[in-house]
């Protein structure tokens, strides 16, 4: 039983089932560009206890979801400024830029776009929170309910 494959052979594989080719081709393509933009992103990543070691070393939190949303729970003293907004209110976590900050929305999804904003903007120490408040209380980790978030205190 020969077990070299020939290039004739994997020709043949390739038309025959051209679909799963093209799947397996696209497939490795995507699992490439997410190493390559793993390895160059300028934030990490932590899990949520990882969270509370960075909470004892005096980080601050930014959590991006909706108003509503954080008032049902929040991380203490978190900062709320929801995703949409954060362009145009950038410029308030300006003590933060050189400090550890985590960052944090309901799943971790969009939370990964404001890393890659806050890192563009000059952001040192950003910390991408994997799997969001979600994450956060499926470990049964505190959180506090408000009335008021601090973004909205500080505009009264």
């Amino acid at each position: 039983m020969n077990q070299d494959i020939s290039l004739d052979r994997l020709i043949e594989f390739v038309t025959n089932h051209h679909f799963l080719f093209i799947g397996l081709l696209v497939v490795t393509i995507l699992l490439i560009q997410d190493l390559i933009s793993t390895a160059l992103r300028k934030f990490r990543s932590t899990s949520p206890t990882g969270a509370i070691e960075l909470l004892n070393d005096d980080a601050a939190v930014l959590d991006i979801r909706e108003p509503f949303e954080f008032k049902k729970g929040h991380i203490a003293n978190a900062i709320n400024i929801p995703y949409a907004k954060l362009d145009k209110q950038i410029d308030t976590l300006e003590p933060y830029k050189s400090e550890p900050l985590i960052v944090t929305c309901k799943t971790g999804t969009q939370s990964t776009h404001a890393c890659k904003k806050l890192s563009k903007s000059g952001f040192q120490k950003v910390y991408l929170m994997r799997g969001g408040m979600q994450a956060w209380q499926d470990v049964n980790l505190p959180i506090e309910r408000t009335e008021q978030n601090r973004t909205e205190q500080n505009s009264s």
